[in-house]
């Protein structure tokens, strides 16, 4: 009896090892839309390899027939993934040069996929792409500044800002809030596949006569994003850049904002919020800067690029009370909602700080999903 059960134990375990590491290949099969960069490599970069857009081990092989190929093993799971010509400046686009949602694939089973990418972003100049997209910001919003100087990095980013609808006929003073990846936040010319309608959503919110913000919108360094939105180094992106561009924002930025625009300076007015790195800069900036920021919006925060996040927040949450908001979707790869889950509770652990949690089982990692809850956010984090 003894041995029977022994054997049963060693099939069990056989078994869950079959069922939890089975691997299924999928094949991509790629045309390009002209001959014009047939010399160049391609490659895939998805939740599967960090998003690491050069990857060497990801490049695809082309064929006498100008189909590029490339096989991977997989476990099953649901992935995103998108095309490149080696970095995410020479990514792919729509024919008209605009940038196209993550690629979905939900992998159980070996699979042949055959794709036509449309265009690459570097053969479409950004004036000729804005003027091809309907502009959809509000009159509320600006542009501030073209080229505001950032001196902790030594280089300039355009500034965004929404004013309140009664701003200029009011001598009120209002909360700020500061978000990342600016050129997504209000206007669909400038996105890169698809607005928040932050303008519109603080727009209808007056009319009802709730509480209004001013918003800051930073556009990210397109090649620099990787590196300013991460205090670490992250495979070959470089040194991380976090810590100046919290800095920047807490040191220069907020600063600027509350000399020239009236303002409420304290914490319970003032926040922060963004997307992907994005969400990991703003738990970051958070950490760093308890003090400052009374509610931060954490949207599918890039955990996984952060190799001391868990160590930071060990050290420093037990100085945070800050209203958090954190957010994922249930197909933005495996390992976000797990990610995400851990860091709540290590924060839960060793602080006092409201935690709010959203996840929607069917939401991909885009604008749109981000969009969707932004209002979620706005009602618990700022209202």
């Amino acid at each position: 009896m003894q041995k029977l059960k022994k054997h049963l134990f060693v099939a069990l375990l056989l078994f869950v090892s079959t069922v939890s590491f089975a691997q299924y290949k999928v094949t991509f099969l790629v045309k390009q839309p002209s001959l014009l960069h047939s010399m160049d490599h391609l490659f895939v970069a998805g939740n599967f390899n960090m998003w690491n857009p050069g990857d060497s081990s990801y490049q695809l092989k082309p064929d006498a027939s100008g189909i590029s190929k490339i096989t991977l093993s997989l476990p099953a799971g649901n992935y995103e993934y998108k095309f490149t010509r080696g970095n995410w400046q020479k990514g792919e686009t729509d024919t008209a040069g605009r940038g196209t949602a993550n690629r979905n694939l939900r992998l159980n089973s070996d699979t042949m996929i055959h794709i036509d990418i449309l265009g690459w972003a570097d053969d479409f100049k950004s004036n000729q792409v804005a003027a091809e997209r309907n502009h959809s910001a509000s009159k509320n919003v600006k542009i501030m500044d073209t080229a505001f100087f950032i001196p902790q990095l030594k280089r300039s980013r355009r500034i965004w800002l929404y004013l309140p609808p009664d701003y200029a006929t009011s001598k009120k003073r209002y909360g700020v809030l500061y978000m990342h990846d600016g050129q997504n936040l209000f206007d669909n010319a400038t996105s890169y596949s698809g607005e928040w309608r932050v303008d519109e959503y603080l727009d209808s919110i007056f009319r009802k006569g709730k509480k209004e913000v001013i918003v800051v919108g930073i556009d990210n360094g397109l090649a620099k994003r990787m590196s300013e939105y991460n205090p670490w180094e992250f495979q070959n992106f470089g040194k991380g850049e976090g810590d100046q561009y919290v800095d920047f924002l807490v040191k220069t930025l907020k600063p600027y904002i509350d000399k020239h625009y009236r303002t409420l300076k304290d914490k319970p007015n003032t926040f922060i919020a963004g997307s992907s790195m994005g969400g990991l800069i703003s738990l970051y900036a958070v950490l760093k800067y308890p003090q400052v920021y009374g509610g931060a919006g954490i949207f599918s925060p890039a955990f996984w690029t952060a190799s001391g996040i868990d160590s930071t927040v060990i050290a420093d949450a037990k100085k945070v009370n800050t209203k958090l908001f954190f957010y994922a979707g249930g197909k933005e790869g495996d390992s976000m909602v797990p990610d995400m889950k851990r860091i709540e509770k290590e924060i839960k652990e060793r602080s006092s700080s409201p935690i709010r949690e959203k996840i929607d089982e069917d939401a991909h990692h885009n604008e749109a999903a981000w969009r969707k809850y932004f209002p979620d956010f706005y009602e618990w984090t700022v209202e």
